[in-house]
């Protein structure tokens, strides 16, 4: 294949909707409802700051957390700049997931690429509504304790873990062909 062949396949790759575009939203959109969902029952359903913590079990606890940060509580941000610089961020990084989607050609990247930015979406909404993002799900063991967690954060540990396995199966960097 000559440079000129290939440069030309590339032109011809979509940009923003593309052969699993429709499967990657209605994913992502399903993420984000059940992720949505399960935040607002908690926190205004169920009242989970004044009814909580509940214990599920003795390794796992329903608590409210409000997360100013990212994944592990990283650069947590008090202030208004910090919440909207992260909303950008959010916003940016997702729309990136979502051209890489559209050229995508493999269902399980596709699935991979839709639980991230459903788990973005979700987490991005809460920024912007809270100013925070809700963490509620706390593993601990005797006195190790994982972080606080939620859906769209499983989410998006889902759709890494897709990807990074989708990149080691056929060889080196095949998630990102």
């Amino acid at each position: 294949m000559t440079q000129q062949d290939s440069s030309s396949n590339n032109t011809k790759r979509p940009l923003l909707w593309g052969r699993f575009s429709t499967f990657v939203l209605l994913i992502a959109l399903v993420g984000v409802a059940i992720d949505q969902g399960s935040k607002l029952w908690l926190v205004y359903g169920f009242d989970l700051a004044r009814n909580g913590p509940v214990d599920l079990l003795p390794v796992l606890e329903i608590v409210l957390v409000w997360n100013r940060g990212i994944s592990y509580g990283l650069f947590q941000q008090n202030s208004d700049l910090g919440r909207w610089l992260l909303a950008g961020v959010t916003i940016a990084v997702t729309i990136g997931l979502w051209v890489w989607s559209a050229r995508c050609q493999s269902r399980l990247v596709a699935l991979a690429l839709a639980l991230v930015i459903g788990g973005a979406i979700g987490n991005g909404i809460d920024r912007l509504t809270y100013g925070a993002v809700v963490d509620f799900v706390h593993f601990h063991v005797g006195t190790f304790s994982w972080y606080v967690f939620n859906l769209a954060d499983v989410w998006i540990v889902a759709g890494v873990v897709g990807l990074l396995y989708d990149s080691f199966r056929d060889g080196p960097n095949s998630a990102a062909k």
